[in-house]
């Protein structure tokens, strides 16, 4: 379980931390006692949980773009962090379409920048960057990638994931690997994680934030690809992952340096269609959405299962939340929001809750994510 005695007064860079997963992410760290710094751009939505939560409130919070990498470098000497959260990005596969250079710039030279400046540090003991399930070579089938499967991508945001995964890979071998008798003083890992959904998300061209867009407006949501699977999971469910993936990095960063995957059970990864309708249902008759398929749209995968057995067997993590809980918590924070209550307070109860569930929740390996 993430420990607050381990976090308590912890110096903790996040970049990417206006984002929706970022703000979620600085706000558990606040709960946890950590002191942190965070380099963004301005919130890329509006409304924003980042602006909506006040999550500035009792961090350092530094408006810079990855891609520039003097002001990270300078970020960073100031922060001297002891743990560093890479999460900036350029996130959404149509938009990287339309916008490529941009998409490669951010993701891959701004992983770049993250790690020339934190080898430059000797504060930093741990590094998490946060990739993406879209970076494996993804052949559409019954197969649940692992850590060990060939990375790709077919669109460019994906393969810029992967792109990051090899600048990662290639940053540990080079400046942060000790000799065979040392070990490292700073592990580096990169975390791929499934789908998240939770409260604050209002990013364009994702079906949650799709779905509660028209329903708030009163119009049927439209679902584009009904029958396309994803490995959905409350976006707390691996932002738990990261936590306990930088503790154990900061203990033993030759041990859990690598890849890491953070995705439901197989059970749980359902098709868009049946999304669409639990969350319809947990929103009230008001809610409805309508299949109207896409001509000659952007490809995007229509099948992909992720194998997190790697990370339920040695860091101990589990799920806590199955996807129909956490479209309720879902559908639960935008009902108290629209009611006018705190969004910050929301969130915080929600991640107190999630804490008390994974406490609680054992973290058996399934045999069938046995490798």
């Amino acid at each position: 379980m993430m420990q607050s005695q381990f976090w308590a007064g912890r110096r903790v860079f996040v970049t990417g931390h206006t984002g929706f997963k970022g703000s979620w992410l600085v706000l558990w760290l606040q709960r946890l006692g950590a002191h942190v710094s965070g380099f963004a751009l301005d919130a890329p939505t509006q409304p924003a949980l980042f602006h909506e939560a006040v999550v500035a409130e009792g961090i350092d919070h530094i408006l810079g773009d990855v891609r520039d990498a003097q002001a990270l470098h300078t970020a960073m000497q100031q922060a001297r962090p002891e743990i560093v959260f890479h999460l900036a990005a350029q996130p959404l596969v149509r938009f990287s379409y339309s916008a490529p250079v941009e998409t490669y710039a951010t993701n891959v030279m701004g992983t770049v920048h993250v790690l020339e400046a934190a080898r430059r540090l000797d504060s930093v003991r741990a590094i998490v960057n946060v990739t993406s399930d879209k970076c494996y070579e993804n052949r559409e089938t019954e197969h649940r990638y692992n850590e060990t499967d060939a990375l790709g991508g077919h669109d460019p945001y994906s393969n810029s994931k992967a792109c990051s995964e090899l600048v990662t890979d290639a940053y540990r071998r080079s400046f942060f690997q000790a000799s065979s008798r040392q070990e490292p003083q700073t592990g580096i890992a990169t975390a791929r994680a499934g789908n998240v959904i939770g409260g604050g998300d209002w990013a364009t061209d994702r079906l949650v934030p799709d779905l509660l867009r028209a329903f708030e407006n009163g119009e049927p949501a439209i679902v584009r690809r009904p029958h396309a699977v994803r490995p959905w999971q409350h976006v707390l469910v691996p932002l738990a992952g990261y936590l306990l993936l930088a503790e154990q990095l900061f203990q033993s960063p030759q041990h859990y340096s690598g890849a890491w995957n953070f995705g439901p059970p197989t059970d749980d990864m359902r098709p868009v269609e049946q999304i669409a309708a639990a969350l319809t249902a947990a929103l009230g008759e008001h809610a409805s959405f309508e299949v109207h398929a896409e001509a000659g749209a952007p490809h995007e995968a229509g099948l992909l299962l992720l194998d997190a057995g790697k990370a339920r067997r040695e860091l101990h993590w589990n799920s806590a939340l199955d996807l129909d809980e956490a479209l309720a918590w879902v559908a639960q924070w935008h009902r108290e929001r629209a009611a006018g209550r705190g969004v910050r307070e929301i969130t915080l109860e929600q991640i107190e809750r999630y804490e008390e569930r994974f406490r609680s929740a054992a973290a058996p390996v399934a045999a069938s994510e046995s490798r």
